[in-house]
């Protein structure tokens, strides 16, 4: 069973992120990884994928009928791709560069979509976007900056809900594979149980955020969480 110093200090970090992600649509990975990988590194990245199953299915509830998903459809045949690379990459490629290289990837395409005034979004983008994030969703817990850059111009529920079906399915295909290929630990599983209801409590605490950033300001908000998200990979692989 997880300790109390886990459920205090990953506890914190998986509310946090769960607000982030509550009201921008990404955040648990971003918020709850590095802190679980810093003090906890036995724990991932499995605890952190199975908390990011269970608030998906919190904003679903609420804004299922806002999904895209059609352009999903593309991005998963992507996600299945590249689930099996990232199951490769926590068992041959050292994390620490993996990281490193990802970010930068992360940053460079943010600065195309700062500089342009509309990233394409077809069944090439979609698909490359879903491969990207299926390896550095399953190695590292932190997959949702590809797609989320996609949609960044679309509305509040949009994107919240769009991401909530990749994450749900994505991470749920994550911790099949993981469990086919013997990376993931039973502490892991119980470890994201205990985190849970630390998560379903930042969804309930977001509801002002979303409202605030639903009226006008989801663009600013997805950028800004997608460009700390790979700046702390890069960070946290660099350390």
């Amino acid at each position: 069973m997880a300790d109390l110093d886990f459920l205090l200090i990953g506890g914190l970090a998986a509310l946090l992120g769960a607000i982030v992600q509550s009201s921008v649509g990404l955040g648990v990975g971003l918020v709850a990884a590095p802190v679980v990988t810093l003090l906890y590194p036995s724990l991932m990245p499995g605890a952190i994928l199975v908390a990011a199953v269970v608030l998906p299915l919190a904003t679903l509830s609420r804004e299922l009928r806002h999904a895209d998903l059609r352009g999903l459809g593309w991005a998963f045949g992507g996600r299945i791709a590249g689930t099996p690379l990232g199951v490769w990459v926590v068992a041959a490629v050292p994390l620490r560069m993996l990281g490193v290289l990802v970010g930068a990837m992360v940053l460079a395409a943010l600065g195309v979509t700062l500089w342009s005034r509309r990233v394409p979004r077809n069944p090439a983008t979609l698909t490359a976007a879903g491969l990207v994030a299926g390896a550095t969703g399953t190695a590292s817990a932190i997959g949702g900056p590809p797609i989320a850059l996609l949609y960044q111009r679309e509305s509040g529920p949009r994107v919240r809900a769009t991401l909530a079906v990749f994450f749900t399915v994505g991470a749920l295909l994550s911790l099949v594979t993981l469990a086919a290929v013997g990376r993931l630990p039973g502490e892991q599983v119980t470890a994201g149980l205990a985190l849970t209801p630390f998560v379903l409590a930042g969804f309930v605490l977001a509801g002002p955020l979303r409202r605030f950033l639903d009226g006008g300001h989801m663009r600013v908000a997805v950028t800004a969480v997608v460009g700390l998200s790979a700046v702390v990979l890069i960070v946290r692989n660099l350390l």
